[in-house]
């Protein structure tokens, strides 16, 4: 890798790093992939790039930095077979310099010839046993895909794939709290509740919540639903739980 390519390497690290942090979305962190992937491959060339996802053979395209990228990978699909597809399976880059002339994959070549677009690449993405991804390159001039441009992309690929991960747990995390929130603020909504009852009928915090129990069953609504109907009644504002930062 010359100097110039391992400029491109450490402006593409930094890139990457700059995508995880502004981005929480899972899906616009896939978008800005993309079009940060087809821009550092591109240099002179215009270069079109897509992510394809695979799960349990079922492949989609997550995203992809233009709809010409997104045609090319759907077609592939259709046949099942193809550059990125293969590299997903085989966990090795697929070049193509030339459809025209290449014959690893002729009904696919030559349903995509007429979209011009000759040259492509297959950079897998390693995720899980069950699951893969590829970044898919296309570009118009027949052999743009060098070695050394393929060393940059695998090289990319492999801190692309450690990025893509980290937002993956992040996303998760998140959503784990989110969903922790909405229960604890469930459970507040249910203790108010119990308390207005065991006020009203002085009685124990069992004995309230027994009864919270029995009207839900008698009218087939989930107690949450009920606690809020009591609260409504008392408060015109609903019960709210309080966190600490």
């Amino acid at each position: 890798m010359n100097d110039d390519q391992h400029g491109t390497a450490a402006a593409a690290a930094s890139a990457l790093q700059d995508l995880m942090l502004s981005n929480e979305s899972v899906d616009q962190f896939l978008e800005d992939l993309a079009g940060l992937s087809s821009r550092i491959l591109g240099g002179s060339v215009e270069v079109q790039c897509g992510v394809t996802y695979q799960h349990r053979k079922l492949a989609t395209t997550v995203a992809c930095s233009s709809d010409e990228a997104r045609v090319l990978d759907e077609i592939q699909y259709g046949f099942g077979d193809g550059p990125c597809l293969h590299a997903i399976s085989s966990g090795s880059t697929v070049v193509v310099d030339d459809v025209r002339t290449d014959g690893r994959w002729p009904d696919y070549f030559q349903a995509v010839a007429n979209h011009e677009y000759y040259a492509m690449m297959g950079v897998p993405l390693v995720l899980g046993p069950d699951s893969g991804a590829a970044l898919n390159f296309y570009a118009a001039t027949p052999s743009t895909f060098t070695s050394s441009t393929q060393e940059l992309a695998e090289g990319f690929a492999a801190q692309a794939a450690k990025a893509l991960q980290m937002v993956l747990r992040v996303s998760k995390h998140a959503n784990t709290s989110s969903d922790l929130k909405a229960a604890m603020e469930s459970r507040t909504t249910i203790d108010i509740a119990i308390g207005i009852i065991m006020g009203q009928n002085r009685c124990t915090q069992t004995e309230a919540y027994d009864m919270l129990k029995r009207a839900s069953n008698a009218q087939n609504v989930k107690v949450r639903d009920i606690a809020e109907r009591m609260v409504s009644g008392i408060s015109s504002s609903p019960a709210e739980t309080h966190f600490s930062t």
